[in-house]
């Protein structure tokens, strides 16, 4: 019986991967590690790349819940199609299938069914690992986005810097960031915005960083931003609504949660940073007094 393939196969390795045996949790390792390029081949080449049999992969995905390896094949296809589209074949995309009901209550529905998605494949682990690399002020954090995402990374650079010290925001400008690069240490750690349609230079970036020993920390899409073979820890958040863009709000409600974690993991340290901005803040006369 087919399955319904709103959902990622990423997203339905993770559900099933439980009930996965030890030769088909292999191959499924195999194509999470290299997704979703390992997967597009042929049933044989994918089978012997992960080291396991054909049948092997052809029982995992009918457990998947596809009828079969054509199947499992086509929706791969699909997703990497979805990387690259743009605005237009977005658009296109949800308008030919739209329901009669308003655009609010489409968008509600979008954007209620991302934020289901999103944090319901966040493992705790994952979650708690990237706090602590986000809260060792021990170590420079960088943070960086793309075309679209750097007001992501402009949020949460301010947030970041209030709570904790020797954090950098890397500017929108490519050109400027091998400058960056030039004093990272190993250890440090890159935080990343990446999503559809994936940009060549935060690769680039990402790979340079990596050779030297830095850390990173990706937030993509549920496709998979190129950068997530190269990250310490990366996160998918669900992104399609019914526009030719995508929406960044699960995005910055997981952005807002892991900066409310790394407060707390830092507390009293930040309360004391919280109650020293204040005070520059008086003397600058930057808020409005109602009292």
């Amino acid at each position: 019986m087919s399955t319904n393939h709103t959902a990622t196969v990423r997203e339905l390795i993770r559900q099933h991967y439980p009930s996965l045996t030890q030769s088909e949790r292999k191959f499924a390792n195999a194509l999470l590690d290299n997704y979703p390029a390992a997967g597009l081949t042929s049933i044989t080449i994918v089978a012997s790349n992960a080291g396991v049999s054909s049948p092997t992969v052809a029982r995992m995905v009918k457990k998947l819940g596809f009828k079969g390896y054509p199947e499992f094949h086509k929706a791969l296809l699909r997703e990497l199609d979805a990387k690259g589209t743009g605005p237009t074949q977005r658009r296109n995309n949800w308008s030919s299938e739209a329901p009669d009901s308003h655009l609010l209550n489409r968008f509600a529905q979008a954007v209620t069914h991302n934020l289901q998605q999103t944090f319901s494949q966040v493992e705790t682990d994952r979650f708690d690992q990237a706090t602590y690399q986000l809260a060792d002020a021990d170590q420079r954090l960088y943070i960086v986005g793309g075309r679209i995402t750097q007001a992501l990374a402009d949020y949460a650079f301010t947030h970041f810097q209030a709570v904790r010290p020797n954090v950098s925001h890397m500017t929108s400008s490519s050109a400027t960031w091998p400058h960056y690069v030039l004093d990272m240490k190993p250890g440090e750690t890159l935080l990343i915005f990446d999503i559809r349609r994936y940009e060549t230079n935060l690769l680039r970036l990402a790979e340079m960083v990596r050779k030297q020993g830095v850390k990173i920390v990706l937030f993509t899409d549920q496709w998979g931003s190129p950068i997530t073979s190269l990250t310490d820890v990366a996160f998918n958040c669900w992104v399609e609504i019914p526009s030719g863009w995508d929406s960044n709000v699960s995005t910055m409600m997981l952005l807002e949660t892991m900066i409310a974690a790394v407060q707390e993991q830092r507390w009293p340290e930040a309360r004391d940073r919280y109650e020293r901005l204040d005070e520059l803040f008086d003397k600058t006369h930057f808020f409005r007094k109602f009292t």
